[in-house]
């Protein structure tokens, strides 16, 4: 009896840090395979690359766990990364820079989440189009050509370091300590797991669904504004092609976190280890020379197997819950 709750014991433990256990390994392995993996130097440049990743898919964990979606999250750091730059340009100051971008971001997801709320126009469909008309707007904007004139106030942003530390770490990681605080500490948090669990259930008990999912949108709106303007910085140029498929990278780097397609399941940690897991297998992929359309795949790979472990799981527990 007491080997078999002790086995119990050990695989819940095993459960519940299981994506530490990933990371852990997997950093193992990585430093095996190459032994400039785990210096400081290249750790730092891949939590440095990985800012403008996790500040998406903490806006995409919010969005999925409130049973709602985001496809246009790159094209929209690519419009709000021109307009922030033309705004800093007439008045170069690295606050109106970030302030532009957000309320840009914002504008952008309060048009999806109107679609999704008012006109009832599934996530998908909603987002997908902001997608075309975000980035159609960079284009038109700029002639489809970068723009330059990146300050270095503004290019310290993304470039440069304090304290050994690049810059968009700090920003990165308030923001992310933020989520924590929203998703574990707010009845917000509360209501976007509660409207993405049963939808019903949530407009039963009293919760204003449509709000708590525009506001949702808002806070997606917000991350990916910062986001946008760390991009900006670190590339050091307004880029109307630029962020291209961002979104799909967050939404992998959310899902390897455990966030639920299903909704009402994910949280910031999670994510946050879920988007480093991605940046090292990016990270040693590149070291070890992989070709870059392979990596396409792999990543392909890793997004397909995690939703069909979501299902599976789901499954499993409905299963037992029958029984």
């Amino acid at each position: 009896m007491e080997e078999k709750k002790k086995s119990l014991d050990l695989s819940k433990l095993i459960s519940k840090y299981s994506l530490v256990i990933i990371l852990i390994v997997m950093m193992v392995v990585c430093s095996i395979a190459n032994s400039n993996f785990l210096s400081a130097p290249n750790l730092l440049n891949v939590v440095k690359q990985q800012s403008v990743f996790i500040l998406l898919a903490l806006g995409a964990m919010l969005l999925i766990s409130a049973g709602c979606l985001d496809l246009a999250a790159g094209s929209i750091v690519a419009l709000s990364g021109v307009v922030s730059l033309y705004a800093y340009q007439i008045f170069p100051n690295v606050f109106v820079a970030f302030i532009v971008a957000i309320l840009v971001a914002i504008a952008c997801n309060l048009v999806s989440a109107l679609m999704v709320t008012v006109f009832n126009t599934p996530p998908f469909i909603a987002t997908l189009a902001m997608q075309l008309i975000a980035r159609g707007l960079a284009l038109y904007i700029t002639g489809g050509q970068n723009l330059s004139g990146v300050g270095k106030d503004l290019a310290a942003v993304g470039q440069e370091s304090t304290l050994g530390v690049p810059n968009s770490i700090y920003i990165m990681l308030i923001l992310f300590l933020a989520v924590v605080y929203l998703t574990k500490y707010t009845i917000m948090g509360r209501s976007i797991y509660a409207v993405g669990g049963n939808e019903e259930a949530a407009n039963g008990s009293g919760i204003n669904v449509k709000a708590v999912k525009i506001k949702t949108y808002v806070i997606n709106g917000l991350l990916t504004g910062v986001a946008a303007t760390i991009y900006l910085s670190r590339v050091n140029g307004g880029m109307p092609n630029g962020a291209q498929s961002y979104e799909f990278d967050a939404m992998i780097a959310t899902i390897v976190g455990g966030t639920s397609f299903s909704g009402g399941v994910g949280s910031a940690s999670g994510t946050l280890i879920g988007a480093f897991i991605v940046g090292f297998l990016n990270n040693i992929m590149n070291l070890v020379g992989i070709d870059s359309y392979l990596q396409q795949v792999a990543r392909g790979v890793i997004i397909g197997g995690a939703v069909i472990w979501d299902i599976y799981f789901k499954n499993k527990k409905t299963y037992k819950k029958g029984k």
